[in-house]
């Protein structure tokens, strides 16, 4: 079910980034001349060729799918890094154009994406600092002590390493 909402979201994402394409072409000057048109157009390019990838996922267990979740996850990156940047393009683009001050959308543009980083990485941690909340320390001594007693015919569990934990892991999954 997660899956399925997660599925529609990125389906209208890729719609409205399409109506937003054509809605420029239709109403504005687009001989891109500019980076702000450039990037925007790679952009747009690179948003339907990161929804074909997710379309065509391999299945879990074939050997590609570690080699498409690589570029996926790394395209994605991409995109979101470079859709921030071309914000900032657009906004000297704008200022450019019309001479207006753009300051403050600036500075509130900055605001935003450094509480969203912030965010995402504070979450990832959370649960860690939780942990350490409610656990107190061990002694130095005995830090790295674990202690095993075993029955006749009875499997040993031992505390495994976990891997880090984030949202990609549960998408992609």
């Amino acid at each position: 079910m997660i899956t399925i909402g997660v599925s529609i979201w990125q389906t209208l994402a890729v719609l409205l980034v399409t109506v937003g394409a054509v809605m420029s072409i239709k109403n504005f000057e687009n001989s891109f001349n500019n980076h702000h048109q450039r990037l925007g157009l790679a952009l747009y390019v690179a948003i339907w060729m990161q929804a074909l990838i997710g379309i065509f996922r391999p299945p879990r267990g074939n050997k590609r799918r570690s080699k498409w979740y690589l570029t996926h996850w790394i395209l994605g990156t991409v995109i979101s890094m470079v859709g921030i940047i071309n914000i900032y393009t657009g906004l000297e683009a704008y200022h450019k154009k019309t001479s207006k001050s753009t300051g403050i959308w600036t500075i509130l543009l900055t605001a935003q994406v450094s509480f969203i980083a912030l965010f995402y990485l504070f979450q990832d941690k959370w649960e860690h600092i939780q942990k350490q909340a409610s656990h107190p320390p061990l002694p130095s001594d005995q830090e790295n002590v674990i202690v095993v007693t075993q029955r006749v015919n009875q499997k040993v569990m031992l505390p495994q390493p976990c891997a880090k934990r984030n949202a990609l892991t549960n998408l992609f999954d």
